[in-house]
């Protein structure tokens, strides 16, 4: 009778908190969830650790697909990672370039035989390009981007450029979401002891060919997982003041980013872009040198655990939120002349404080 009792008593307020509470709870006790891990055949790409660590915060079993040509090596780091209770290996000649055209059927299938409720990856140029696609298979509609999940079926993501946080509810059968790296701690490399199964691939699509890939090679940290970022603007003038930028950056071991406006003006190449429609960054130290601070831009770097600017303008740097304390950075000195030397000053550039 009691049991009766409350399932009228839910079925009449479908829309309670108490109702969505049981619900969570039902969601949570039947579900697992299969993350695809990014990679490129001897490194795991650190997005998926993030991805990894949201995919934890679901609840149920988590589960990790690994596909390529020879990943063998990559299946065994992800084996170690706490939180992961398999790594599902498929390795073919197909997955050379992991074209999304040949990864989704594999995930479909593997989906279809192990009955995941949860398909995540990270929201890179990776994930966002194979995510769709699997969704689409599914005839489900996609949540992309997010930052936050609040129950197995509700999750956050932005809008309007950061401006607005949306919380979205996903009532279909399968969730498949990406999710925001910088929104999520790496999951611990170490502490795991996830079992390692092989996945027979189906056949090869042949709807497209991986030809090559030529990647520009450079020894300072990766973007969008440096440590420090220092980001010139149009305010640079041109691509030969950018080499003092490469300067400082090297004396901070930090990567290079750009603003649109510098990438567009060809001051820079496109992958150091950073913002709405470039790579989404949250360092300990972001370094703003000619950058006005344009709402898309701040959705790329908003994250960032401390920021300061050096602009030929102060007052256009408003909008890049520094903090208001007076403690300047490291290498705010040599920050200074640098857009001093940049912006035909007489004396170094006051930077807007802050901690570091």
């Amino acid at each position: 009778m009691l049991l009766g009792t409350l399932y009228l008593f839910t079925c009449e307020v479908s829309n309670s908190p108490l109702f969505l509470f049981l619900k969570a709870l039902q969601l949570q006790r039947f579900q697992s969830t299969l993350v695809i891990a990014e990679h490129d055949n001897e490194t795991l790409t650190p997005i998926t650790l993030n991805a990894v660590t949201a995919a934890k915060r679901l609840g149920g079993e988590v589960s990790c697909l690994v596909a390529g040509t020879s990943c063998d090596k990559v299946a065994q780091e992800l084996s170690k990672v706490q939180g992961i209770a398999k790594v599902l290996v498929a390795q073919h000649d197909a997955y050379k370039g992991f074209l999304p055209e040949e990864l989704t059927p594999l995930i479909l299938e593997t989906q279809k035989q192990f009955k995941y409720t949860h398909i995540c990856a990270g929201a890179s140029a990776f994930g966002k390009n194979l995510l769709p696609r699997v969704a689409a298979k599914l005839d489900v509609a996609p949540v992309s981007d997010i930052i936050e999940i609040k129950s197995p079926n509700t999750f956050v993501r932005t809008i309007y450029a950061g401006n607005v946080l949306c919380t979205v509810q996903c009532d279909e059968a399968i969730k498949v979401f990406s999710v925001r790296g910088t929104s999520f701690e790496a999951a611990p490399t170490s502490g795991g002891s996830a079992s390692v199964e092989k996945v027979t691939p189906p056949p090869p699509v042949g709807l497209s060919e991986w030809i090559e890939q030529k990647l520009s090679k450079s020894d300072r940290p990766e973007l969008t997982s440096a440590r420090v970022v220092v980001s010139g603007g149009r305010g640079l003038k041109s691509g030969e003041n950018f080499k003092l930028l490469y300067d400082l950056a090297d004396q901070l071991n930090a990567a290079v980013g750009a603003s649109r406006a510098a990438v567009d003006a060809g001051f820079v190449p496109n992958d150091l872009q950073v913002g709405q429609t470039g790579k989404i960054v949250a360092p300990e130290l972001y370094i703003a040198v000619g950058i006005s601070g344009a709402i898309q831009h701040l959705a790329g770097m908003k994250d960032s655990k401390c920021d300061t600017a050096f602009p030929r303008e102060p007052s256009r740097a408003a909008g890049l939120k520094m903090e208001a304390q007076r403690a300047e950075p490291a290498g705010s000195v040599a920050g200074g002349v640098l857009c001093a030397e940049v912006t035909g000053s007489e004396s170094p550039c006051t930077p807007l404080p802050c901690a570091w």
